[in-house]
């Protein structure tokens, strides 16, 4: 694929098939992500890849702390719920997938199944745990970095025939990410990626969520026009 292709034809993937992705695919698609920017060089981040029982172990865990009703231990800052047009655009995410994967809104069942999916990982053969050194808590530019790196990642990925989809669900319950993943403790889990083989069959595949066009996002200044 060239750049355009990858870019453009990327999209969350949230159905994976049964098949394992090899070791090395991994190493080489970390290897492609690592490239990407960072302040100063940097390169505050650390990848916990996770597969198997341990991953199992995690999916288990995750899904009974939240039906247990155990509030969220999210390390990563989190800041306040989506109001105005950014609830606007994530209502409207929603909405697409939910339309795919008919769920009705009053649908309690499914729409539980479709939460817990997500705890559980999206059901895909590796997840991804995205962390940095806790001395580096005050840094904003490790943030970006960060993400700098996972978006990366996941376009990696997706040069290979993998898809992923970045989350939080994942790691919301970090007890349970921290001791089945054996993540130091001098580390901040900040982020998870979902990661696998697209199930094709899967309804919410398909979807590519709207994005905003470049002159609803950009402002042009000194180019006489």
């Amino acid at each position: 694929m060239n750049y355009d292709d990858v870019v453009l034809g990327r999209r969350s993937i949230r159905g994976y098939l049964d098949k394992p992705v090899p070791r090395e695919l991994i190493e080489e698609i970390l290897a492609l992500a690592m490239r990407s920017p960072s302040s100063m060089n940097t390169q505050p981040y650390h990848f916990h890849i996770i597969a198997g029982e341990p991953l199992d172990r995690i999916r288990k865990g995750n899904t009974e702390r939240i039906l247990a009703g155990e509030p969220d231990s999210r390390e990563f800052r989190r800041g306040h719920p989506f109001q105005g047009v950014h609830r606007d655009r994530q209502v409207g995410c929603a909405i697409q997938l939910f339309e795919a994967m008919g769920i009705e809104r009053d649908d309690k069942e499914k729409r539980q199944d479709w939460v817990l999916r997500g705890f559980r990982q999206f059901d895909a053969p590796v997840c991804v745990i995205i962390s940095y050194d806790k001395e580096l808590s005050d840094s904003d530019d490790t943030a970006f970095d960060c993400g700098a790196v996972t978006t990366a990642l996941v376009n990696a990925a997706w040069s290979r025939g993998l898809g992923c989809v970045i989350n939080s669900q994942g790691i919301m319950q970090s007890p349970v990410v921290r001791e089945h993943a054996g993540i130091p403790d001098d580390q901040v889990i900040m982020k998870a990626v979902a990661m696998g083989w697209p199930d094709e069959d899967f309804p919410a595949n398909p979807v590519k969520i709207t994005r905003r066009k470049v002159d609803e996002a950009a402002r042009f200044v000194g180019f006489g026009d």
